[in-house]
């Protein structure tokens, strides 16, 4: 069975030299040693100011949410996992859907401007499969109308845009360390801000608001255990050494796919990008599902990342916000897109078996 993603796994000695460390400390959670220490590592080998790890990439967005007291409406994309959307619901926010650019699939900056409303008080954009949203455009709209900017940038782990990791941009931007991504804990995720005020409060949220037995304000527990961060202090290192694996597994699907039938989303110009996926478009749906077919019979299985469009889902607008709003490219895209299989270890074999069942069934 070839999957769409494997998760990397080091040396197994390697990792529990680490855990040895954390039976003997007898300190499993509750910000120990080695969370510390790979925060540390981490702030380093980003270039960012403040970052703080917690239990995942979903809970991160909640906390920017509530630290920035973002309790209205939020523009955001319709392409992007559902987790971007589960979260304005689950904290009691209006998502108001602006569509997607028809290259790059990230949000249209072109279209923020006309949904701001009186009650409009933040922007979240997915920086999708890795690649920069138009960080500049966003940010020009977001100034313009003093508005708050959060990243959902769970694909960007060792990604750079203009020079500097794509986590250094707006107000707050967010990670996942899940075990399918370029970078993982297992489970994880963290948030990165430029803020102090807004570091501290966050701080203080991820761990019920208080530390020992001062109180200081609410908070969740959204921690991070000495066990996950073992396994991120193993990856981090070669996270390098895996990005450029995984270029070599996009370089052979780009010598063997047959683009006058399907294409691929364009590259951000200034982005140093990670590879994080493999994602390709067909002429129809009918098409994509044949080829998904094909895959499958062959034990390999592919994905639709990202489907369906978030602005189609029944429970996507609150009750009371009005019908459903149209995104129509998102919507086009979101049903003719899939995502390969791509990893690390991933057999220059394998990839041209699955991009010759792929060509041969567009």
């Amino acid at each position: 069975m070839i999957n769409v993603t494997k998760s990397y796994l080091p040396d197994f000695d390697e990792y529990t030299a680490l855990l040895k460390g954390v039976w003997d400390r007898v300190h499993l959670t509750n910000d120990g040693p080695l969370l510390q220490e790979l925060e540390s590592k981490m702030k380093a080998y980003l270039g960012v100011k403040h970052l703080l790890i917690c239990s995942n990439g979903t809970i991160v967005l909640q906390m920017a949410l509530k630290a920035m007291n973002i309790t209205k409406e939020v523009i955001t994309t319709p392409f992007s996992y559902v987790a971007t959307t589960n979260v304005l619901l689950w904290e009691g926010c209006t998502p108001v859907y602006a569509d997607i650019r028809p290259d790059d699939f990230c949000l249209d900056a072109d279209k923020i401007e006309p949904l701001i409303t009186e009650n409009t008080q933040a922007i979240m954009a997915t920086h999708v499969y890795g690649n920069p949203c138009h960080i500049e455009a966003i940010q020009a709209v977001a100034d313009k109308y003093k508005l708050k900017v959060i990243y959902d940038a769970a694909h960007t782990f060792g990604a750079r845009y203009n020079g500097q990791a794509i986590l250094n941009y707006g107000d707050v931007s967010t990670c996942s360390f899940h075990a399918t991504k370029v970078f993982h804990s297992v489970e994880g995720g963290c948030i990165v801000t430029d803020d102090d005020d807004l570091a501290l409060t966050l701080r203080r949220y991820r761990s019920f608001g208080h530390r020992n037995d001062d109180y200081y304000s609410m908070g969740i527990n959204a921690k991070n255990s000495e066990l996950h961060a073992a396994m991120g202090l193993c990856v981090l290192p070669k996270v390098d050494e895996l990005i450029a694996a995984r270029k070599q597994v996009f370089d052979w699907y780009d010598a063997r796919l047959n683009f006058g039938k399907i294409t691929r989303p364009t590259l951000t110009p200034g982005v140093e990008y990670n590879y994080a996926y493999y994602p390709v478009v067909f002429e129809s749906e009918e098409t994509l599902l044949r080829v998904v077919d094909a895959l499958k019979a062959a034990g390999i299985t592919p994905r639709r990342y990202f489907y369906p469009s978030l602005n189609t889902l029944p429970f996507a607008v609150p009750p009371g916000a009005g019908v459903a709003q149209r995104c129509p490219v998102s919507e086009s895209v979101s049903l003719r897109v899939l995502a390969l299989p791509l990893y690390p270890d991933l057999p220059e074999t394998d990839v041209d078996r699955i991009s010759t069942l792929v060509n041969d069934h567009v």
